[in-house]
Parts: C-alpha cells; sequence; structure tokens
C-alpha cells in the first residue's frame, strides 16, 4: 500500500476506532445500572468528592452548568455555521446546524427511551445537556480545517464539559454515569452523521475551488 494511500486511511481508521469505542461505552454502562436505573457504585464514588467540596456553595453548580444549556449552545452552533458560510463553506455551515441537532433528537426520542434511567420526573440516561454541548463541540472539531480552531474548541469544549458534570451532579440534575454516557452517544453518533456527507461535501469545495481558480 503506498504511503499516500495509508495517509488518507489513519484518519479512518482513527475515526471508526472511536465511534466503536464510544458506542460501546454508550451501550455497555447501562448493563452496569441496578434495577430501577439507581446510581451504580461509580456514580456514588465520583459525586461524593463534588458533594462534599461544593455542597455549601450552590451558586458554583448554577454558573457551571450555564454553558450546558440551550440558550448558549444554539447561539454558538448558530455563530459557527454562520462562520463556516462567511468562509465560503455552505455544506459545512449546513451540516453544523443539522448534525448536532440530529443527534438531540435521537437522544431524545429513541436513546432516553431505550434506557428508560429514570431520575426524578424525566428519563437521565443518556444526559440530553450533555449530549447538545459534545455535540455542538464534536461537530466544529470535525468540520473546521483551521488547526488553531480546532484546538482552541477541544480545549474550551472540555473544560465547558468537566464544569458542566461537576454542576449537573451537584444539583442533582444527573448521575456521572448519565454524563458519560451522553459525551460517549454524542461523539458517537455526530462522527457517524458527518462519515456519510464527508466525502460529497470535500469533493464539492474541490470543484467549488477549482473553479475560482480558473476564474
Amino acid at each position: 500500500m503506498s504511503t499516500a494511500r495509508q495517509d488518507r486511511d489513519r484518519p479512518t481508521a482513527l475515526r471508526l476506532c472511536l465511534v466503536l469505542f464510544c458506542a460501546t461505552v454508550a451501550i455497555g454502562l447501562p448493563l452496569t445500572f441496578p434495577h430501577g436505573g439507581g446510581p451504580t457504585e461509580v456514580d456514588n464514588d465520583l459525586a461524593a468528592p463534588i458533594h462534599s467540596a461544593l455542597d455549601s456553595h450552590r451558586g458554583v453548580y448554577r454558573a457551571l452548568v450555564i454553558p450546558s444549556n440551550g440558550y448558549i449552545l444554539i447561539p454558538l452552533l448558530l455563530a459557527a455555521a454562520c462562520w463556516f458560510a462567511y468562509r465560503g463553506q455552505r455544506w459545512r455551515a449546513a451540516t453544523m446546524v443539522v448534525v448536532p441537532e440530529l443527534a438531540v433528537a435521537i437522544n431524545s426520542w429513541l436513546l432516553k427511551p431505550l434506557w428508560d434511567r429514570p431520575l426524578h420526573d424525566y428519563l437521565a440516561y443518556p444526559s440530553g445537556h450533555t449530549v447538545h454541548l459534545v455535540a455542538v463541540g464534536t461537530a466544529f472539531v470535525l468540520l473546521t480545517d483551521v488547526a488553531r480552531a480546532r484546538t482552541s474548541a477541544l480545549v474550551l469544549g472540555a473544560l465547558a464539559l468537566l464544569g458542566a458534570a461537576i454542576g449537573m451532579i451537584g444539583l442533582g440534575y444527573h448521575l456521572p454515569t448519565d454524563i458519560l454516557g451522553g459525551a460517549a452517544a454524542a461523539i458517537a453518533m455526530v462522527i457517524a452523521l458527518w462519515w456519510p456527507v464527508e466525502r460529497c461535501v470535500l469533493r464539492t469545495e474541490r470543484v467549488q475551488s477549482a473553479v475560482r481558480v480558473h476564474n
């Protein structure tokens, strides 16, 4: 196999491994849930130090969950789509809007009822706020061809997820495994949804670039 072919195949293999790993995590975690969907030992072990450190500062929890709310994520998603459109990457702009919201819909209408883990008066697994946050971040990282923007999105997204996870656990909105499963499900879904359209998008952009050069 040629070196060029190996270079093209390596990202595909890495993505496939990531999708399979994340899907395994999302599917495997519910197998550890006790009857009725209560907390696991892992949930208790992860939540205990958070409650011990911050339960006397509830305002910190409320501040930390802000990045996971729709009124933050949807404007960010639209801003990212506008950035792609401004750069002439209209297919990427459309994908930026459609793929994360489709992942959220799949989670809400298929995955939550499938695993049926009740918490308070809603189904908690996978965490919908986590899916939304991670789906938006993952889509941007996949779509952007600017290395600095990709790195910034990875770092900021990881920090936002960590903070939101602490806040949601502290406020009792989710158990840690809800959040872990939500992150894994979001990554797997976004990569899987982007894959079928990626070649078409790249081919279209190459044609558009060639036309601009000739003109």
